[in-house]
C-alpha cells in the first residue's frame, strides 16, 4: 500500500547539486583532486570533484541532454514530467483502499497491516537504490524499470488466489512505487532557492487536489471488484510514463548523434566493478542491514496474534531476536564503516536536522498508527457509498496538500517557518485528540470529517517545514545526503506506525467481536475478523453488525489514542531543535550562495564546519 499523503518533498539522493559547472571551458585552471579527510568514522563530505572524474553512465547521459533541448523538446519534457506526476498521485490516493478488498477476499483482512508495513520498509530503502541505478544505468532506462516493476506487481496482484501472492505482488509494486517518486524528484531537482522551496514543492503535489475527486469516481465504479482496480493501472501506467521514456530515449540518442556524450573512464570499466562501486556509494550494505533489522523488529508485531503459540512461537522469537541484535550492529556500521553512509550520524549533532528526523518520524508513526485500518473502520461503521468512502479517506491528503501549497506562500512572504511549523504540529495534534471523540458511538460524519480536515492542514503546514529546516544547515554540496536521510528516517516511521497498528488490531479485535458480537459461533466470528466485506453483508440494524461497529469503536480507540500520545512530542522537539531561519535567496544558510554557487552577501545561519580542502573541492569546477 502506497503511502497517500502527497510527497511535498523533492530532491534527489544521489546527484550532484552544482549545475553551473556542466559548460566549463577547456583550459582552465582546476584544483587537483586530493582526498577528502574522514569525518566520524569514515563519513566523508561529498566529493564533487572526484564525482566528475567517476561520473556513472547515467549522470554522464543527462549533462549530454542539455545541449540537445530546445523549446519543443522542452515541452514534451514537462508534459512528461506533469504525466508522470498525475499517474503517482492518482495511483498513490486510489489503489492503497483495494487492498483490504483484496485480503477480505482471502479471508485475511488483518494481514494488510503487515503488508503495509513491509510496504513501507521497501518504499524508505528503496529511494537511494532507485536513485542510484538511475545514475547506473539512466533515466529513460529506470523509468522502464520501473513501469515494469509496476505493470507487473499489478498484474500478480490482481490474479492472486492466496495473501502470499497478494504481498509478493505489492513487493514488486512497492519498488516501482519508490522508483517512479525518487525519478520524479531527480529530473525536477536542484530548481529552487530557499525562499521559493517551500512553495514549489507544495505546487508540485497539486494533482493530488484533484485526483482525490477522480479515485473517488474510479472506486465507485470498480468497487467492490478490485481485481479490476488493480488491472487498470497496469495499463494506466505505462501509457501515462510513456511520453517520459521516450522524450528521454530521445534525447540520449540525439546527444550521441551529435557526439555529445562526455569520455567517461567508468564507460571503460567491466559492469561487475561499475555495480561493485555503485553499491559503495549507495551504501548498500547499509541500506540491507537497515531493511533486514526493522523487517525483524516490526513484521512480527503483525504476524505473531495469529502464528501457533503467538509470541511463545520460535520463529517470532528468532525474527525480534536477531533483529534486536542487527539494529545496533547498524548504528555501529553506519557510524564507522562506509565513507557515504546513508545516514551520517554526523548530521544528528546539528539540531535542525536531528529535529527534522525526529519530527518526522514521530509524525508518521502518529498518523499510520490511526490511518492504517481507517479505512476499513469507516466502511464498517458508516454506511457510506464507494464514493464516499473514497472522499472521506482522502480528506486528509487534500487539505495537507492545499495547506501544504498555502504554508509555502506563507514561507515566501514571511521569510520564516519555524513557528508555522509548531502551529501546524499543534493543530495535527487537536484533529488527532477530537478524533478520539469522532470514532465513537456519539460522534457523527461532521466530528469524522472535520478531524481529517485539521491534520492535513497542520500537517501541510509541518511537511513543507521540516524539509527546508533540514536543507538549510548544511551546504549546497551535502543537501542530497541529508535529504535522504530524513525522508528515509520519516519512511520508518511509516513501518513503525503500521506494525504497531497492527499489532493493536491482531491483538485486540478477536476478542472485541468476541465480547460485543451476540453470537457464539466461532466460524462467524472468524470470518468476521477475517473480511470486512461480511460485516457489510448485514445491514445497519443487525445485532451482529451493531456488535462489530462497537467492536470496531473500542479498538480504534485504542488506536486514536496511541496516535494521540506520540503526537505530543513532535512541538515539543520543534520548539527545542529547531531554528528559526531566515529564508533568502541562498541556496542554504551555511554557505550563502545562490544556486550559480555565488555568494548572495546574506548572513550565514550556521557556521561551515568542512575544512578549506573541502570548500576547494566544491568549488574547483567553477574556477
Amino acid at each position: 500500500m502506497s503511502s497517500t499523503q502527497p510527497e511535498l518533498s523533492y530532491s534527489s539522493t544521489s546527484r550532484r547539486f552544482d549545475n553551473d559547472n556542466h559548460n566549463e571551458e577547456e583550459g582552465k585552471k582546476t584544483i587537483p583532486s586530493q582526498e577528502l579527510p574522514d569525518h566520524e568514522g569514515g563519513a566523508q563530505f561529498y566529493d564533487d570533484n572526484s564525482s566528475q572524474e567517476n561520473m556513472l553512465a547515467g549522470v554522464a547521459k543527462v549533462e549530454a541532454l542539455q545541449a540537445v533541448w530546445g523549446p519543443t523538446s522542452k515541452w514534451f519534457l514537462f508534459v512528461g514530467i506533469g504525466l508522470s506526476a498525475y499517474i503517482y498521485s492518482l495511483d498513490g490516493v486510489t489503489t492503497w483502499q483495494y487492498l483490504s478488498y483484496a485480503t477480505s477476499s482471502v479471508l485475511k483482512h488483518s494481514v494488510s497491516g503487515t503488508i503495509s508495513t513491509a510496504n513501507a520498509i521497501i518504499i524508505a530503502v528503496g529511494k537511494p537504490l532507485m536513485a542510484k541505478l538511475a545514475d547506473v544505468v539512466g533515466r529513460a532506462e529506470t523509468f522502464v524499470i520501473v513501469t515494469v516493476l509496476y505493470v507487473v506487481g499489478y498484474i500478480v496482484i490482481a490474479t492472486a488466489n492466496d495473501v502470499n501472492q497478494i504481498a509478493g505482488g505489492q513487493v514488486l509494486y512497492s519498488f516501482g512505487y519508490t522508483g517512479l517518486q525518487m525519478l520524479q524528484q531527480i529530473v525536477i531537482a536542484d530548481m529552487t532557492n530557499l525562499r521559493w522551496r517551500g512553495l514549489v514543492t507544495g505546487l508540485v503535489s497539486a494533482p493530488f487536489i484533484i485526483n482525490n475527486f477522480v479515485s473517488a469516481e474510479i472506486a465507485e465504479g470498480v468497487l467492490p471488484n478490485w481485481r479490476w482496480g488493480y488491472a487498470m493501472f497496469a495499463i494506466l501506467v505505462p501509457v501515462a510514463l510513456a511520453p517520459i521514456i521516450v522524450t528521454l530515449f530521445w534525447a540520449q540518442w540525439k546527444a550521441k548523434k551529435m557526439d555529445h556524450y562526455k569520455a567517461s573512464p567508468n564507460a571503460a570499466k567491466p559492469w561487475a566493478r561499475v555495480i561493485t562501486d555503485a553499491a559503495l556509494e549507495m551504501d548498500l550494505a547499509g541500506l540491507i542491514l537497515i531493511a533486514a533489522s526493522l523487517a525483524l523488529i516490526l513484521l512480527p508485531l503483525g504476524l505473531a496474534p495469529a502464528a501457533k503459540g503467538q509470541w511463545h512461537n520460535a520463529s517470532m522469537i528468532a525474527m525480534v531476536t536477531i533483529g534486536a541484535v542487527l539494529f545496533p550492529l547498524m548504528l555501529i556500521y553506519e557510524w564507522k564503516v562506509p565513507k557515504r553512509p546513508v545516514v551520517p550520524m554526523r548530521w544528528l549533532k546539528r539540531g535542525p536536522i536531528l529535529g527534522a528526523c525526529i519530527i518526522g518520524f514521530l509524525d508518521f508513526v502518529s498518523f499510520y498508527l490511526q490511518y492504517t485500518y481507517l479505512y476499513s473502520y469507516v466502511y464498517v461503521t458508516q454506511n457510506w457509498s464507494y464514493r464516499d468512502l473514497t472522499y472521506y479517506s482522502a480528506t486528509q491528503s487534500l487539505a495537507l496538500t492545499i495547506f501544504g501549497i498555502c504554508g509555502g506562500i506563507i514561507m515566501y512572504f514571511t521569510r520564516r517557518f519555524k513557528w508555522m511549523l509548531f502551529a501546524g504540529l499543534c493543530v495535527r495534534l487537536i484533529g488527532c485528540g477530537l478524533m478520539l471523540k469522532a470514532r465513537s458511538a456519539t460522534g457523527n460524519t461532521a466530528e469524522l470529517v472535520m478531524c481529517q480536515v485539521l491534520q492535513g492542514l497542520g500537517g501541510g503546514f509541518a511537511a513543507i517545514s521540516i524539509q527546508v529546516s533540514a536543507q538549510a544547515a548544511v551546504a549546497h554540496v551535502d543537501v542530497a545526503t541529508v535529504t535522504a536521510m530524513v525522508l528515509l528516517i520519516t519512511e520508518v516511521g511509516n513501518s513503525a506506525g503500521s506494525a504497531a497498528a497492527t499489532q493493536i488490531w491482531a491483538s485486540h479485535m478477536p476478542a472485541a467481536l468476541a465480547k460485543h458480537v451476540p453470537t457464539t459461533n466461532a466460524t462467524l466470528l472468524a470470518d468476521l475478523y477475517g473480511s470486512i466485506t461480511q460485516i457489510a453483508l448485514f445491514p445497519q440494524d443487525d445485532p451482529i453488525r451493531m456488535g462489530a461497529i462497537t467492536a470496531y469503536q473500542s479498538v480504534m480507540f485504542k488506536l486514536v489514542l496511541g496516535a494521540l500520545i506520540v503526537a505530543i512530542f513532535p512541538p515539543i522537539f520543534c520548539i527545542f531543535l529547531t531554528k528559526d531561519i531566515k529564508l533568502t535567496r541562498a541556496q542554504n544558510a551555511v554557505d550563502a550562495k545562490d544556486l550559480a554557487g555565488n555568494p548572495t552577501g546574506e548572513d550565514r545561519e550556521f557556521e561551515d564546519t568542512r575544512t578549506p580542502s573541502e570548500r576547494n573541492l566544491e568549488t574547483s569546477q567553477r574556477v
